[in-house]
C-alpha cells in the first residue's frame, strides 16, 4: 500500500447527507422543458398526471439543497453510506504514480446506484396515494432498483425492459419478478407507442426512447399509476448526488481532493450523481478538478450529438428538452453498455457541457471490456459494462501521469457490478465483441427528426 492510505474509506451512518445539492440552483442558462403539443413552456400542473407533485417541485425547484426526508434516509441506511476505495492492485499493476480512487455503488440488492433515486422516488409516490409505478430500464439496473423500492413501499410496479437487453440479461428480468415487478420486453402489444412500432417493424430490438414511450403511456392512461424515471430528470440527477456528497467527506478523511472526476453517461444519473457536488466547488469555490462524462462510441450523444430541443421519447409524450441528442428516432445498435443507450442526455448535464464546464470522451466496447478485466483481475470486482466506460478513460488518464510523472488524483464511479453481463464478458473473451462506431450519415437522419420550436 502507498501512502498508507487504506483500502476503503468510510463514513459513520450519522454521517450520511441530510440533504441533496441541486445544481439548478448554480446552472443559470437552463431552458425550459416544452410542451410536446402547444411547445410552449411547461407548467408544473400539466406534469401531474404522471409525477406526485413533491417530485414535480424538486425538478423545477432552484435551491441549493433539498432536505432528504428521514424516512428515505433510514432506507439509505441499509446500504449507505458507500465505500470510497483505494485502486491500490490497480495502480501497482499500471505501475502510475496516479492515485486512484473509486465510489462504489453496487453494494446493494440492484447492484447499482439506481437505488439512490428509486427509494424517494417510491416514497414520494406512496405518500400521494399513488398503488403501481411504470417505468422502462435499458440494462436493468433501474428496473431492479425500482422493483425493490416499490415494494418496501407495498406497491406495485411494472417495468417495460428494452427487447435487446431482456435477450442479453435474462437473469435481471428474473431479479426484477423476484421483488414482484412484471416486466414486458418492450416494443411490446400492451400499448399504442409499443403496437405503433411493431406495426412499422416486427423484429425491433427497442430502445430507450420506446420503452419510454409505453411506460408513460401506461402511467398516463391509468388513475392509481404514475411514471418513474431512473435518469435524465433533474429530480433523478438531484437524488444521486448524495454519491459526489459523500465522496467529498470521505477523501476530506484522507487529506486528499480530486484533480480529475470521471463517470459513464448515459442519461446522465451517476455522472450528475458524482460529478456535481465538485462542480459546485469549480464554480464557487475556485476548484480546478477535470470532470469527464464518456460514453460509447456507438451512441455519442454529448460527442457528435447536437445541442437542442428534442422529444425524449418517440411517441412524443413526454415534454421537448433542450438537450444535446441524437435524435429522438435513434435506435442504438446492440451494445452490452445498455443503460448508455438512451438518444439524449439530461438538460443538466447538457447545459454543463455546452458551457464548457465538463468534458467528454466517446470510446469502443472492446477497449472498455479489456479495461473491465484488468480492473476485475486487481480489484476483485467484476464491474458493469456501463461503469467501465468510466474504468478505460481512468486507466487512460493514469497512465498519463505515466508518461508525465505527474501525481495525480482520479477519482471515478463505479456505478455498479457486471455479476449480471456474464454473457457480455464470454462474447468479449472468445472475441465476438465488435465495436460499432455510429456514422454521421446516420447522425444527419437524426437530426431531421428534431422538432421545429
Amino acid at each position: 500500500m502507498r501512502k498508507n492510505v487504506p483500502y476503503r474509506v468510510y463514513l459513520s451512518e450519522n454521517e450520511l447527507p441530510e440533504s441533496w445539492y441541486n445544481i439548478r440552483a448554480d446552472l443559470k442558462n437552463l431552458s425550459p422543458y416544452l410542451n410536446p403539443q402547444t411547445k410552449k413552456p411547461v407548467a408544473p400542473d400539466e406534469m401531474l398526471a404522471i409525477f406526485p407533485e413533491e417530485l414535480i417541485k424538486q425538478e423545477m425547484s432552484d435551491e441549493r439543497y433539498i432536505p432528504i426526508p428521514e424516512e428515505v434516509r433510514e432506507l439509505y441506511r441499509a446500504f449507505r453510506p458507500s465505500p470510497l476505495c483505494r485502486a491500490h492492485n490497480l495502480e501497482k499493476l499500471l505501475d502510475t504514480p496516479a492515485r486512484i480512487y473509486y465510489k462504489y455503488e453496487g453494494n446493494n440488492p440492484s447492484g447499482s446506484h439506481k437505488l439512490n433515486t428509486a427509494i424517494p422516488q417510491a416514497y414520494y409516490n406512496h405518500k400521494a396515494g399513488i398503488k403501481r409505478l411504470a417505468t422502462e430500464t435499458g440494462a436493468g439496473q433501474w428496473g431492479t432498483a425500482l422493483s425493490v423500492a416499490t415494494q418496501l413501499f407495498g406497491m406495485e410496479c411494472t417495468v417495460y425492459m428494452v427487447k435487446v437487453s431482456s435477450l442479453q440479461k435474462p437473469y435481471r428480468k428474473l431479479l426484477m419478478e423476484a421483488y414482484g415487478a412484471k416486466v414486458h420486453p418492450s416494443p411490446s402489444n400492451l400499448t399504442e407507442a409499443g403496437r405503433a412500432v411493431l406495426s412499422k417493424d416486427p423484429d425491433s430490438m427497442g430502445s430507450l426512447g420506446i420503452a419510454i414511450s409505453e411506460a408513460v403511456e401506461d402511467a398516463a392512461t391509468h388513475g392509481d399509476t404514475n411514471y418513474a424515471l431512473g435518469s435524465v430528470l433533474n429530480h433523478v440527477i438531484l437524488h444521486q448526488t448524495i454519491i459526489g456528497l459523500e465522496a467529498r467527506k470521505q477523501m476530506e478523511k484522507i487529506d486528499e481532493y480530486p484533480d480529475t472526476v470521471i463517470a459513464c453517461c448515459g442519461g446522465g444519473s451517476n455522472f450528475g450523481g458524482i460529478a456535481f457536488p465538485f462542480l459546485y466547488d469549480n464554480l464557487k469555490e475556485g476548484k480546478k478538478t477535470e470532470i469527464i462524462a464518456v460514453e460509447p462510441a456507438a451512441c455519442p450523444t454529448l460527442t457528435k450529438g447536437k445541442f437542442a430541443y428534442d422529444y425524449s421519447d418517440v411517441a412524443h409524450l413526454t415534454p421537448i428538452v433542450q438537450m444535446y441528442t441524437l435524435g429522438h428516432g435513434f435506435m442504438p445498435p446492440g451494445i452490452h453498455a445498455g443503460g448508455l443507450r438512451y438518444h439524449g442526455d439530461s438538460a443538466l448535464v447538457s447545459q454543463a457541457y455546452h458551457e464548457g464546464l465538463i468534458g467528454a470522451r466517446a470510446v469502443h466496447q472492446t477497449d472498455v471490456f479489456k479495461a473491465a478485466i484488468q480492473f476485475a483481475k486487481s480489484e476483485l470486482i467484476l464491474p458493469a459494462p456501463e461503469s467501465s466506460h468510466a474504468i478505460k478513460v481512468a486507466i487512460d488518464e493514469a497512465l498519463k501521469c505515466k508518461e508525465t510523472g505527474e501525481s495525480k488524483s482520479i477519482l471515478f464511479c463505479l456505478s455498479g457490478h457486471g455479476n449480471f453481463d456474464l454473457k457480455a464478458y464470454e462474447e468479449f473473451t472468445s472475441g465476438r465483441l465488435e465495436d460499432f462506431e455510429y456514422p454521421d450519415e446516420l447522425l444527419e437522419e437524426g437530426f431531421k427528426t428534431l422538432p421545429q420550436v
